[in-house]
């Protein structure tokens, strides 16, 4: 399966500047040390084997999930086989006292990069959830700055989103107060991130369920009336890596918005991944019929799909890579654009919003309508959309 052609591409985005910086890359990379936090997700794997195939001196791999990590090595092995330098993953969460040991025990890298993160936009759906994900995306990439500032680190690299330009969610809103974060802690040491658009296939996204639901014989559900922007996963690794050693302080990194990266809808995607896969896509009205049918239409050569309307919480009509206030360069890459940034940050509103989530952790309750209050508080114009219905509740 050719995921550039399902996307609607015939060519890897940033082939040019990957070609036109790789020696320097090669370079950088082989003498110096990597930490990558989140390590075993599908940018943080797509990131790790762009470090990797480089042969970095030292390259220690963090993540929560003792599976993927485990997933991770054999990929790596596979296709990299070994390196000299020192290669170690640890199945560890960094919000943990076991995290804080590991720093402490070694923590010495050039570069640490962050790409843990709570992702979906269904996570804001209830209260406890929404608040790991302030803690996760805001509070853990505070205190791995810190960390890395402790130990002398020369740069600081993690993911932001297009969500967060002009946020309509939790999560977005969640990654825009993150960047406030990084604006103060710019100040401390070198610090560069990117925004991008979603990575094809990765785990948990919806291409990703498609795969699920092929092999689980189930039908395809997908909506009609988002268009979204798709990078591959080497893609997102590529552009996480030349964020991270050529981005200057406080530079945000994105995809040039171009004939190259093409807007699709997740159904036309749905479509071409069934034809690819030689079944000839039967739309149903309701999930019922789309139930009952996929018991015998596979048979046939044809695959149910339910192609909806979106009507949920969070989900953006459009996307955008930054806004109408952010100064841009876009001559230093082909392909990749640079969002500029001088330091600007609310040093009292950074610490009312540390303090008034730690008052709400203390009191050991709190509402979802006390969390994006505070988001309002912290997002000019935050146009948070509540609609009552999560992904949660469609099939």
């Amino acid at each position: 399966m050719n995921i550039l052609d399902l996307i609607g591409r015939n060519k890897e985005l940033f082939a040019s500047d990957i070609e036109r910086y790789n020696n320097e890359l090669d370079d950088i990379v082989s003498k110096s040390s990597f930490l990558v936090i989140g390590g075993a997700g599908s940018i943080g794997q797509a990131v790790s084997k762009e470090i990797f195939k480089r042969n970095p001196k030292k390259l220690h791999i963090v993540d929560i999930s003792e599976n993927n990590m485990v997933e991770l090595v054999r990929d790596i092995r596979s296709s990299f086989g070994y390196i000299d330098g020192d290669f170690q993953t640890f199945a560890l969460d960094i919000g943990s006292a076991e995290y804080d040991a590991f720093i402490e025990a070694d923590g010495k890298y050039d570069y640490v990069l962050n790409l843990s993160a709570l992702k979906h936009v269904r996570s804001e759906k209830d209260p406890f959830t929404l608040m790991r994900m302030v803690e996760v995306n805001v509070f853990n990439t505070d205190k791995t700055i810190q960390q890395a500032v402790s130990k002398g680190s020369k740069k600081y690299f993690c993911v932001s989103t297009d969500k967060a330009a002009n946020p309509v969610n939790m999560m977005g809103g969640s990654k825009r107060i993150m960047e406030m974060f990084l604006m103060r802690r710019s100040e401390e040491i070198t610090i560069s991130t990117a925004r991008f658009a979603n990575v094809a296939f990765s785990d948990g996204s919806l291409l990703h369920g498609f795969n699920q639901r092929i092999q689980k014989r189930q039908p395809i559900v997908a909506p009609k009336d988002i268009k979204r922007y798709f990078v591959i996963p080497k893609e997102s690794g590529e552009l996480c890596l030349m964020s991270c050693i050529f981005g200057e302080n406080r530079d945000i990194f994105f995809p040039k918005l171009s004939e190259d990266l093409h807007l699709i809808t997740f159904s036309d995607i749905a479509i071409g991944y069934l034809r690819d896969l030689g079944y000839e896509p039967y739309e149903c009205s309701t999930e019922d019929e789309a139930r009952e049918l996929v018991n015998t239409l596979p048979e046939e050569g044809k695959w149910p799909c339910l192609f909806t309307e979106s009507d949920t919480t969070g989900e953006k009509d459009f996307e955008e890579f930054y806004t109408e206030n952010e100064t841009l360069d876009l001559a230093r890459f082909n392909n990749i654009g640079v969002i500029k940034n001088v330091p600007e940050y609310n040093n009292n509103k950074l610490d009312y919003f540390t303090s008034r989530i730690q008052e709400l952790k203390i009191e050991g309750k709190w509402s979802k309508e006390q969390i994006v209050q505070l988001f309002h508080e912290m997002i000019k114009d935050f146009g948070h959309q509540e609609k009552g219905k999560y992904l949660d509740a469609k099939m």
